[in-house]
């Protein structure tokens, strides 16, 4: 007898398959030697499509800002002009083996504008000379003291000057201008105060080293002016004169948007949602504006650009375009809000918002012109009084639309009536009321937005009164010249011709 728990030795398991339905069952190493190879072809042709991508966006930079690869070959030429120093024996002799000094300088200091690679050459070649002669001093001092007392002076040194330098980058006027200069200084000065105590010709050291660094700032300025170069205070002004004109857009758009006609809303819809991105750039344009201002003001005269060319009077322009810029993002909150405002409400004040719309763009428009040729404009002024006289039609319109679209009060019957009959009353007043609201505070935006184009026009000014501006010469004056020039009047004629 077999007991139930026990099972017997001759036991056999048999499946029985139907006759033609054999199939061969893959083993559990080959499936797995499958999955294997896809996800190896997978993860390769992920790795070739981010390289093709990466090329491809390489490629769209290159096309789009030919000097970004300028400026590459210009690091290049610098780099194998200052390698001759190292390669060519007697080159080499003569300034030592601190030749790759001269390397690391020019890898340090050659950044894309002029204005940036003076600055941190200017920085380098103070902060070197300067740490490196108190260097020295420190050290002569300590020499003197005796060999037990040197290193203690020299340790001390080190930690006084250290704390001392570091402390003023601190100070906003240093950190602007000499933040990189100091810090270079500090570096100096450690590498040569703690060389010397077991270097013997440290003053040699200090003249190989100060020797090569003006050899690679040498090469990086001649090549970042001489070929192509990439001016920083041309940059920001052509930085806020964009700006300016995207500011333009952002409220020529807006009123296609809002203001204009049904049938001709969406004729253009891509180009005006282009249009109403453009003040976003004036937010993203802070820190560029700084840091050119500041490498501008390391240049020499350059184009239409005097040497002391006002270039913090940008910054203050670039501050009230920021504060135009908020006002306007505010604005065009209001088409993407969830309440909309009727036809019936925008037709009073239509055609009023869309001429100030359109006067306050103008103006911004003739702002950058003038920023952009350097020259006084004929026409800011009428358009200033223009766009004056659309906010004084505008708050006239809005005065006596808050006149008419008053709440109805409820009368007495309402009053008597049942909780839900009252409800439903008082609920299209609740909504008339919130429409009216936020058709009043989009007109008052556009009114607060001209005040602010009016602080933009006075910051123009005077950058126009630091830099002095020329005066535009129209054709019509040079015809009707009073000395009665003969020779302008021909000119005249012959550009027209």
């Amino acid at each position: 007898m077999v007991k139930e728990n026990e099972v017997p030795a001759s036991l056999e398991w048999r499946v029985n398959m139907p006759s033609g339905s054999s199939r061969i069952l893959a083993p559990e190493e080959s499936r797995q030697t499958c999955r294997f190879i896809s996800i190896l072809q997978s993860l390769v042709m992920g790795i070739i499509l981010n390289i093709r991508e990466f090329f491809q966006n390489a490629w769209t930079l290159a096309v789009n800002e030919p000097k970004k690869v300028i400026h590459c070959l210009k690091v290049g030429l610098a780099l194998s002009l200052v390698s001759v120093f190292y390669y060519m024996r007697p080159l080499y002799d003569g300034i030592g083996g601190s030749a790759m000094w001269a390397v690391m300088t020019v890898v340090v200091v050659f950044e894309y504008t002029v204005g940036s690679t003076l600055y941190k050459c200017v920085n380098r070649a103070i902060g070197t000379c300067l740490a490196g002669s108190l260097a020295i001093g420190v050290h002569w001092v300590a020499s003197q003291s005796g060999h037990e007392f040197e290193p203690f002076i020299l340790q001390a040194s080190v930690f006084l000057v250290a704390a001392a330098a570091t402390f003023s980058r601190f100070i906003t006027t240093i950190k602007a201008r000499f933040d990189y200069g100091v810090m270079i200084f500090i570096l100096t000065f450690s590498l040569v105060s703690v060389s010397g105590y077991r270097v013997d010709k440290l003053v040699e050291l200090a003249h190989e080293r100060v020797s090569t660094i003006a050899i690679g700032a040498s090469i990086c300025i001649l090549i970042t002016m001489i070929l192509s170069p990439v001016w920083a205070g041309t940059e920001l002004h052509t930085l806020i004169s964009t700006n300016l004109e995207k500011l333009a857009d952002s409220l020529e758009g807006y009123a296609a948007e809002n203001f204009g006609v049904d049938g001709s809303k969406n004729v253009h819809e891509r180009d005006s949602s282009k249009k109403l991105q453009g003040y976003k750039c004036v937010f993203n344009s802070k820190a560029a504006e700084e840091s050119m201002a500041n490498f501008a003001r390391w240049e020499p005269a350059h184009g239409k650009f005097n040497f002391r060319h006002p270039w913090k009077q940008y910054l203050k322009i670039g501050a009230s375009m920021r504060s135009c810029a908020y006002c306007i993002e505010t604005l065009l909150g209001g088409i993407n809000s969830n309440t909309e405002t009727p036809e019936f409400l925008k037709k009073p004040l239509n055609d009023v918002s869309m001429r100030l719309s359109t006067s306050s763009s103008k103006v911004l428009k003739e702002l950058s012109s003038m920023i952009k040729t350097l020259k006084n404009s004929t026409k800011l002024d009428t358009l200033v009084d223009e766009m004056n006289s659309s906010v004084e039609c505008l708050r006239n319109s809005l005065k006596t639309f808050q006149s008419y679209q008053h709440i109805p009060t409820p009368d007495p019957a309402t009053e008597e009536a049942p909780n839900g009959t009252e409800e439903a009353s008082l609920k299209p007043t609740a909504l008339s009321l919130m429409e009216i609201v936020q058709m009043t505070t989009l007109t008052s935006l556009l009114v607060e937005i001209a005040s602010r184009i009016e602080g933009i026009v006075e910051e123009v000014k005077e950058l126009a009164t630091q830099a002095e501006f020329r005066d535009k010469i129209s054709k019509k004056q040079t015809q009707t010249n009073p000395i009665g020039n003969e020779h302008e009047v021909t000119m005249t004629t012959l550009q027209k011709v």
